[in-house]
This record gives structure tokens, C-alpha cells and sequence, in this order.
């Protein structure tokens, strides 16, 4: 939850107008719009600390470099300051659309470079290998068989398949409807496995749960007719990757990862993997293109006698 610290009265009205805009033009949730407060918090306790208390419109370019030097001063990471900046850039973007201020003094801050990290991805063999280590004579079984196959073949962050709905299924023509981040809605094509896996949780498994009120609509439930969380989802596939013997830091992210990679490196259109992964940048969805360059190099290293030492 997000603490008041005290900061300039003065700043007050601005830090409620943002929170609101936030809230209703950006559509963030709740743990979001804390965040960003927390990283305005910061630029306010710098001015206050400094003694330059400034109203937003009185902030300028050096000010905010002094403030990028002091966050890192205090021990900060490169990818925690560049996060700051980047919650004090969408301050203010707000303020400059509601003419708060008359220019953006965050137009040429430079934030701290990252070196972008190519995150773990398995093989479609590892992707079977663990499936394969579920106990389908359980009945969490099916359900967590019918989950994986879902994230696997849709590409779905763990968020979207634990609050995954029946009326977002259109299995007759293998779509199904995906609420993402900040609500938006898109629809995502779904293969036959995961079809058949959903269809046989729904009608040999979920039919007999005792559901509670309010989880009627919700697809994936817990033993307490509930909606799963994300952390038993974290676990159980942590218990099959052990299982499975696959040496990797597997999350369920890496499902995600591991179906955007294998559609980019069987030459899928960038845009095409965009709209179904949810990206609302075509540069996140780029992050594909280097992990195949990788593969492709280690490809050739393995295989072609001209790169072998």
C-alpha cells in the first residue's frame, strides 16, 4: 500500500489529479498506481532534502539530473532508477496534457542504459517433458494439464489464464477472448490440444465442483470452487520442472517466452506475434528477434564446420 510521506503542500493537488488520471485514462490497476506514486514520492523527498521545493511547472531538465544522480547515490540498480524515470516521465506527460506545465522538462533526461536480458525459453520437447509429468489420475490434474496447454498454445501471461472466462471461450472456431493488462481485450487463436484438454476439464472435472458465488463464469477453479491464484500456478509448475529434471529457472512466463520464440523462429510475422502476445509496443515483442539471432548463431557453432574451433 502506498505510505504518505510528507512532501510540499503545494504538490498535493497534482500528485490527487494524477492519481485519478491514472486510474481512468490509462485504466491501471490498483498496485500500479501505487507504484508510480511512490516513484513521484521519491522526486518530491529529493526537492525537499536539496531545499529546491519547486512546483511541478517550476522543475526543470537539471533539476531532475541532480535527481538521477542522487537515486543513484543511494545504491539504486540501473533498472530500479529507470524505472523511476520513467514513473516521473508519465507524471509529467499528464501534467503537460492538462497544461500544468508548458514544456516537458523530462524531454531529454536520459536514463540509466539497461542491457536487455534474453530470458530463459525451453524447447518444445522440455514443454512436453514437464506436461508429461502431471498425475491426470487426479482430478487437478486434468485441470492443470487443460492450463498449460492453454498458456503454451495462446501465449497467456499467468494473470489472464487464472481469471480466464467460459463466455471468453470460443472453442467452435479456436478463439478465445483475453483480458490483459489494463483490461484491453483481444482474441487469441487456440490449438486443438488445448481445445481437447479444456473440454474434457470442463466435462469430466469442473462439472463436478462445488463453485462459489462469483467464480461461476471463471474457467479454472481450486479445489474450493474458487479461482486458482498465480502462486499456485508458480508452485505446481515448479513441482513438475523438478520432476522433469530440466535444469532451468522455469516460471510461468517462460510458457509465454518459450510460445513467442518458437513462433518467431518458424518465421511468424513480428506484428502478427505482437497482436497475440498483447504488446502494446512493437519493440517488446523485438526482444524475439534476438533471442532467434541467438539461436541461429548457436545453430551455426554446433553445427557448421566453418565456426567450429
Amino acid at each position: 500500500m502506498y505510505l504518505k510521506t510528507k512532501f510540499p503542500r503545494m504538490w498535493e493537488p497534482y500528485k490527487k489529479g494524477y492519481k485519478g488520471w491514472l486510474r481512468l485514462e490509462k485504466s491501471l490497476s490498483d498496485n500500479s498506481v501505487e507504484a508510480y506514486l511512490r516513484d513521484l514520492d521519491k522526486l518530491t523527498r529529493f526537492l525537499e532534502v536539496t531545499q529546491s521545493l519547486k512546483a511541478p511547472d517550476a522543475v526543470e531538465l537539471k533539476d531532475l539530473q541532480r535527481f538521477l544522480q542522487w537515486i543513484g547515490e543511494l545504491g539504486l540498480n540501473a533498472a530500479t532508477q529507470a524505472r523511476i524515470i520513467s514513473g516521473i516521465r508519465s507524471f509529467y506527460k499528464y501534467c503537460y496534457i492538462e497544461e500544468i506545465v508548458k514544456k516537458d522538462p523530462t524531454a531529454l533526461l536520459e536514463a540509466p542504459r539497461l542491457k536487455r536480458a534474453l530470458p530463459d525459453v525451453l524447447s518444445f520437447d522440455e514443454i512436453e517433458a514437464i506436461i508429461g509429468q502431471i498425475d491426470l489420475s487426479k482430478p487437478e490434474g486434468g485441470r492443470n494439464k487443460a492450463i498449460l496447454e492453454t498458456m503454451y498454445s495462446c501465449g497467456l501471461r499467468v494473470s489472464e489464464v487464472v481469471n480466464l472466462r467460459i463466455s471468453c471461450l470460443y472453442l467452435d472456431t479456436g478463439f478465445i477472448r483475453v483480458i490483459g493488462k489494463g483490461d484491453k481485450e483481444r482474441l487469441v487463436p487456440i490449438g486443438d490440444a488445448a481445445i481437447k484438454y479444456i473440454q474434457l476439464y470442463q466435462r469430466e472435472i469442473r462439472v463436478h465442483s462445488a463453485i462459489q458465488p462469483g467464480n461461476e463464469d471463471i474457467l479454472f477453479l481450486n479445489r474450493r470452487g474458487r479461482k486458482l491464484s498465480r502462486v499456485m500456478i508458480f508452485l505446481m509448475l515448479k513441482d513438475l520442472v523438478a520432476r522433469a529434471g530440466i535444469p532451468k529457472n522455469v516460471y510461468p512466463h517462460t510458457f509465454r517466452h518459450s510460445f513467442a520464440t518458437h513462433l518467431v523462429e518458424g518465421g511468424a510475422d513480428l506484428r502478427a506475434v505482437q497482436e497475440m502476445l498483447g504488446h502494446e509496443s512493437i519493440t517488446t515483442t523485438e526482444i524475439y528477434t534476438h533471442l532467434d539471432r541467438e539461436y541461429l548463431r548457436e545453430t551455426l557453432h554446433r553445427y557448421h564446420p566453418g565456426f567450429k574451433n
